[in-house]
């Protein structure tokens, strides 16, 4: 559990780094694409009805992992003092509307 949720971990800090060297906007693009991502490879697992070991290793250990409420919050309280009003909104607000079209989107595929 402990290697899955280091590798959740490591690869969150990429795919942030990653993004961040390629677009710099305002909106914390990085954290917003791995926690949406992160919503629909759970949501897929849930809906392929993964269980016992496979679920807590890849749903709890890696995913739990990847995503990141910490670092989202901490985005958010950075716009909110650097930059217009609208910028913290739509950082609380898009990644939990479109995350949870994600996850539905990854169950639908994975029931399929």
């Amino acid at each position: 559990m402990a290697v899955a949720g280091g590798a959740g971990a490591t690869v969150r800090h990429a795919v942030d780094r990653f993004v961040a060297t390629r677009a710099r906007p305002p909106f914390p693009l990085g954290i917003f694409i791995v926690n949406v991502s992160g919503s629909f490879l759970l949501g897929l697992l849930v809906g392929a009805a993964a269980s016992g070991w496979t679920l807590q290793l890849l749903g709890t250990a890696f995913l739990g992992s990847y995503t990141t409420f910490s670092t989202w919050m901490l985005d958010t309280d950075r716009l909110a003092r650097d930059h217009p009003p609208r910028h913290a909104f739509l950082n609380l607000a898009l990644p939990q509307t479109v995350g949870l079209l994600a996850a539905a989107l990854g169950w639908w595929l994975g029931s399929l």
